[in-house]
């Protein structure tokens, strides 16, 4: 069982993203319509939510839709405004050596990954991150040095707002600090919890906690996993692993002095590497975001695959998926 992740560049006169939008397309739309057209916001409701909330990315979203054929459906797809409900896992933290480092894993279903590396020049900045749902962003650098992650909140809770990927692609694009980011971040409504770290190039770091349902608890912390401040006790059975987690990172960080390498091999074994495939929650791979260095690794535990916003390098690599290999505690 293999998974192939492909590295692709665009800017704003390339076509590249189109290919990219047609042949993720149809697995795409059947998702966003699967409780019915009448479910998701109408066009002009998708377009008045971007113009409110993100206006500088407006131009882009309508050049997008342009490649994607200026059909209806893909327009409101494009926009993120309140898509269908739908959750990960993921552990995330921050390593305290003087070089900024943000490590994460990913925890999803391989069926609904984009698996691609992409980079980007679509406004003021350049950026490099994982794409999702076409538009978006798990993780990512920008030329300014701010890196970011995110994880999955751990309620189910579903609101009036934008899928999280759109809000991470929009915050690599106009901001150039952790500060700035846990603004954006704040003021950004979103249509489930989501836990958003950010780390600049000076090591300054934010932890912003969003959720539809309440405002967004902006704070210092080190470490996000799948739950959010005053939620432990009420998430769901198959979460509990989130408190494991987020304890064994608190203490990895507290009372031992890893390497760089060190810290991230962590995440390549159990309790962050996760191994619930028939969940659809394993570790797809792990990420480390050097944002001073404008490098982002992907980890396996027997592979590796290193890029740079500075030097990026098209290409694909086939990796044999974690769920086939023998994970070593």
């Amino acid at each position: 069982m293999y998974l192939t992740f492909n590295a692709i560049a665009d800017d704003p006169g390339s076509s590249i993203w189109q290919g990219l939008f047609q042949r993720l397309w149809p697995a795409y739309r059947r998702w966003y319509l699967r409780d019915g057209h009448l479910a998701r916001p109408t066009y002009l409701d998708c377009r008045r939510a971007l113009e409110v909330h993100m206006p500088e990315f407006v131009p882009r979203w309508r050049r997008l839709v342009e490649l994607a054929g200026d059909g209806d459906v893909a327009a409101r797809f494009l926009s993120l405004w309140c898509p269908p409900a739908y959750d990960s896992a993921c552990s995330q933290a921050v390593w305290p050596g003087e070089e900024p480092l943000l490590v994460r894993n990913y925890d999803y279903s391989a069926k609904y990954f984009d698996a691609v590396c992409l980079h980007t020049h679509w406004g003021p900045q350049q950026v490099i991150g994982t794409s999702d749902c076409l538009v978006g962003l798990v993780d990512g650098i920008n030329e300014s040095g701010l890196a970011l992650s995110l994880t999955f909140g751990g309620r189910n809770v579903v609101g009036v707002g934008f899928g999280v990927p759109i809000v991470l692609r929009y915050v690599l694009e106009t901001c150039t600090t952790a500060e700035q980011a846990a603004t954006t971040l704040a003021r950004i409504p979103v249509h489930m919890a989501y836990n958003v770290t950010a780390l600049d190039r000076a090591g300054h770091r934010t932890t912003v906690f969003l959720a539809p349902d309440r405002a967004a608890l902006v704070t210092n912390s080190p470490v996000a996993t799948n739950h959010q401040p005053g939620d432990a006790g009420s998430i769901d059975a198959y979460q509990t692993a989130t408190i494991e987690r987020e304890r064994f990172l608190l203490g990895r960080l507290m009372l031992h002095e890893d390497p760089a390498e060190r810290f991230i091999g962590a995440f390549l074994r159990p309790p962050l590497f996760s191994l619930a495939y028939e969940r659809q929650r394993g570790t797809l791979y792990t990420a480390a975001l050097w944002p001073r260095q404008h490098k982002l690794s992907y980890r396996w535990p027997h592979a590796e695959w290193t890029l740079s916003l500075d030097s990026f390098e098209p290409g694909s690599r086939r990796i044999v998926h974690p769920a086939a290999e023998s994970v070593a505690v």
